[in-house]
């Protein structure tokens, strides 16, 4: 803003209107760019695996054919020119990330396990965290890929450009929504490379039952972050006309709930800011309208393609939650957020 001082009023100070989008730009660029120069690592990739995994651990192949799938994603289709990717091997960086002491290696008379320790896994969710928006868009699309069995390209495109708003907003991704389309369908050419997927000629895409299992752990990467929005979308549904406070408060309720009968050792997972953010995109995005604090929800549509990528067993948990009436487990979620990272 080049004639800021004009807007400022030396008698009675107060924020000229352009301050807080203008400091909220600025932010978000700052992040993006923060988030464009990341450096991948060994630790990086083996928690990304392990914790991709419902039960933290994998034996040795698996391991070093999870890695090798986001080396070749990350070197083939690199997410900017500011990135890090490590030259080395898969079977060099697994080497690395066990001296480290942070993993812990069984044998049996079949190979070895990896396994990353239960008292470990929000700990490891810091370095999966640090770099899980260089892998969120291909988790993305082998979620959808996954979840369907079988999909026209152009198909998988619309539910790609729908649910992508929310995933940019929090995790501050680089790509422009004219982009998106190029890099989805480079995307798609490499888990086809990779044979991941298959892909027709007729625009199909289908799973490749001899690639699942390397399918499931990169379309696990975006697992707890559709489940986040499936909760917040999911009580829009219950109850269309909802204070902007009791949503963001109840989606936290749930999450913390989820969190405990489902496992789910992320701390994010219930954040509040996190949800906040959500809740704003939605807005932005125009699936919520504000009338004097109440938000007008249509968000069904939405809700149904992402229920559709998740697990009958979560879908069942969250729609079984309406908005309840008691807010004091809410008031206990603000007074202590820390509360459930013991359980």
């Amino acid at each position: 803003m080049p004639d800021w001082r004009d807007d400022i009023d030396p008698i009675e100070p107060q924020r000229p209107s352009w301050l807080n989008p203008a400091v909220s730009a600025l932010a978000d660029n700052i992040m993006v760019n923060i988030n464009n120069a990341a450096s991948i690592n060994a630790i990086n990739l083996v928690s990304t695996a392990l914790l991709a995994s419902r039960q933290r651990a994998l034996t040795k192949e698996q391991l070093l054919e999870q890695i090798d799938c986001y080396l070749q994603l990350l070197r083939n289709v690199p997410y900017s020119s500011d990135m890090v990717v490590p030259d080395k091997s898969s079977e060099t960086l697994l080497a690395h990330a066990l001296q480290t002491d942070k993993f812990q290696v069984e044998q049996d008379s079949l190979g070895d396990i990896i396994i990353l320790p239960r008292e470990s896994a929000v700990l490891m969710t810091y370095y999966r965290n640090n770099t899980i928006h260089l892998m969120v868009t291909p988790s993305l699309i082998a979620s959808i890929v996954l979840h369907h069995e079988r999909i026209h390209r152009d198909d998988l495109m619309k539910q790609v450009e729908l649910i992508f708003p929310l995933i940019k907003a929090e995790l501050f991704i680089r790509y422009e929504k004219e982009e998106l389309p190029d890099v989805v369908n480079t995307l798609i050419s490499e888990l086809c490379r990779q044979r991941l997927i298959c892909c027709a000629d007729d625009g199909i895409l289908r799973i490749n039952p001899a690639r699942i299992r390397p399918l499931q752990l990169l379309a696990a990467s975006v697992r707890e972050t559709l489940q986040r929005y499936g909760i917040t979308l999911s009580l829009l549904n219950f109850a269309p006309e909802i204070s902007r406070a009791l949503l963001e408060r109840e989606s936290r309720i749930l999450a913390q709930r989820l969190s405990v009968l489902h496992g789910i050792n992320a701390p994010e997972f219930f954040d509040k800011a996190v949800f906040s953010t959500l809740v704003s995109t939605l807005r932005e995005e125009g699936y919520l309208k504000d009338n004097e604090d109440i938000l007008k929800a249509d968000a069904s549509a939405l809700y149904q393609v992402i229920a559709k990528l998740m697990s009958p067993e979560i879908r069942l948990t969250i729609e079984s939650v309406g908005v309840t009436e008691d807010n004091n487990s809410a008031q206990a979620i603000e007074e202590n957020p820390e509360s459930n990272m013991d359980k």
